[in-house]
């Protein structure tokens, strides 16, 4: 796993192949079916049963086995509490990555096997996409050229959404993003309510930042989750599947005369690579580099993906 450590021997994580991961899935069963995974999948993203197999199912035993720790944790300091306070803190999963390197895909398989253990959790997903700043405030602020840049989303927002969920709360409304209109819906909400486990996915959720040099409380995002994961790919691949993926939605998406991008389905097949070349150099390629990337050894669990989105190598971090 390219400089992900700088020598086994001090490294933080446990480094398995593809196929030794998949030998820890023991007797978790399999319950999605190829429709579903071709239904759950994005686009220009061929993982397929076989993948759930290998690299999903161990992950789903995993992490039901923290979810049982994280429960039993709660247990034992209602005890030391001496409480009788019932409300249960959501398990947050934290999923981050780079634009195009298939974390929707991720979080939605991983959703769908999380609901069907026999306990029948209740998961929730909810991106960050939602938490993006109106394109009106972003193009007031100069930043449309920084869209999904750390300083492009409502922090305030997030770090609100997630303290209301990890105490508990009924009912908390996440923001609503149109990726037609390719901006947020304005007075659009969606309503979590107290679920046994949230997955919250997005490029930047393992972010830091600059702490105080008085000491001050300085919250960030992970600081709530449980758990988190790092879709991660060489980044001449993620270079290959953007590009590959804004020309197929030229021919699909983008045809829609609401979409965002309309502008870019009647171009020449040249002119809409050159575009897609600029998006990707301009913005996408300097957001991993400078803000994605440097988040990965913050992850719990890392996925490396090689040629066709296939999972190469799992680093799981050391207890």
């Amino acid at each position: 796993m390219d400089q992900l450590v700088s020598g086994e021997k001090y490294s933080p994580y446990r480094i398995f192949t593809a196929d030794k991961w998949a030998q820890f899935r023991a007797d978790t069963p399999l319950d999605l079916t190829e429709d579903e995974v071709r239904r759950l999948r994005s686009l220009n993203d061929p993982v397929d049963l076989e993948e759930v197999r290998r690299i999903y199912l161990s992950m789903s035993r995993l992490l039901s086995a923290h979810v049982e720790a994280s429960q039993l944790l709660f247990r034992q300091r209602q005890v030391f509490f001496n409480s009788d306070d019932v409300v249960k803190a959501p398990f947050i999963i934290g999923i981050a990555g780079s634009v195009a390197v298939g974390k929707s895909t991720t979080a939605r398989v991983l959703k769908e096997l999380l609901a069907r253990w026999p306990s029948s959790p209740k998961v929730d997903l909810v991106t960050t996409d939602g938490f993006l700043y109106p394109n009106e405030v972003l193009r007031r602020e100069n930043l449309m050229e920084r869209k999904g840049f750390p300083e492009s989303y409502d922090l305030g927002a997030v770090l609100r959404f997630l303290s209301s969920i990890k105490a508990g709360m009924p009912d908390v409304r996440a923001p609503l993003y149109s990726h037609l209109t390719y901006d947020v819906l304005p007075g659009e909400f969606r309503t979590i309510d107290r679920p046994d486990i949230l997955i919250f996915e997005g490029i930047n959720v393992l972010q830091t930042r600059d702490l105080p040099q008085d000491g001050t409380a300085v919250p960030v995002v992970s600081d709530f989750f449980d758990f988190s994961i790092y879709i991660d790919a060489p980044e001449e691949l993620i270079h290959q599947w953007y590009v590959d993926r804004f020309m197929r939605l030229r021919d699909t998406a983008f045809k829609d005369p609401e979409s965002f991008f309309h502008r870019y389905a009647e171009l020449k097949p040249d002119a809409a690579l050159a575009i897609a070349e600029g998006l990707w150099q301009n913005i996408n390629l300097k957001n991993l580099r400078n803000n994605i990337l440097p988040t990965r050894p913050r992850a719990d669990l890392i996925l490396r993906k090689g040629a066709n989105h296939l999972t190469e190598e799992v680093a799981l971090r050391k207890l």
